[in-house]
């Protein structure tokens, strides 16, 4: 397969678990036909088990991490944190408007604009420049509206039942 012919943008949201599960599926479907997948993770570092799965199974996903050790709270972001997200959605525009990549995925990048990591403003301008032939998927908790007025697809995930709430933690090859 050549690239795509018309990319879209996508959104997967909500409350529950299953956002960057469900694009990195995605990544692997578009993997086995072919295409370039970039996949810029916001407020994480590189020891997530899909690092090592991507590696090993699909040349075609380069993963590329942004963020520091430790948790961000609303309000109290580090200038580190806002370097950080700065650095991500410039490596994302380079790749999206270089034409390296078919599919860019922008994990966390809702989470990075709910922490005030990244102004609303600036992600839709960048969407506003995506070339029609990349497909660009949002994901995290927390999309604001105008990044959900901006998609083409939006999904929601909602959750039912939590293993957390029986006190189950989260575990290595499940949830991250």
């Amino acid at each position: 397969m050549a690239g795509l012919e018309q990319g879209l943008v996508q959104v997967y949201t909500g409350e529950a678990k299953g956002k960057s599960t469900a694009a990195f599926g995605l990544a692997l479907r578009a993997a086995g036909h072919g295409l370039k997948v970039l996949i810029i993770q916001f407020m994480k570092t590189p020891d997530y088990g899909e690092h090592r799965s991507f590696r090993r199974l699909a040349p075609e996903i380069e993963v590329k991490t942004f963020g520091r050790k430790g948790f961000i709270h609303r309000g109290g972001a580090r200038p580190e944190d806002h370097e950080q997200a700065a650095a991500a959605l410039a490596c994302a525009r380079e790749a999206m408007l270089g034409g390296t990549v078919d599919i860019l995925i922008l994990d966390e990048i809702n989470n990075a604009l709910f922490f005030g990591l990244l102004k609303e403003e600036e992600v839709l301008d960048f969407l506003q420049e995506r070339p029609p032939q990349v497909e660009v998927v949002l994901t995290g908790r927390n999309a604001p509206a105008g990044v959900i007025a901006a998609a083409d697809l939006v999904t929601e995930m909602r959750q039912v039942k939590h293993p957390y709430e029986k006190g189950i933690k989260a575990r290595p090859g499940i949830e991250y």
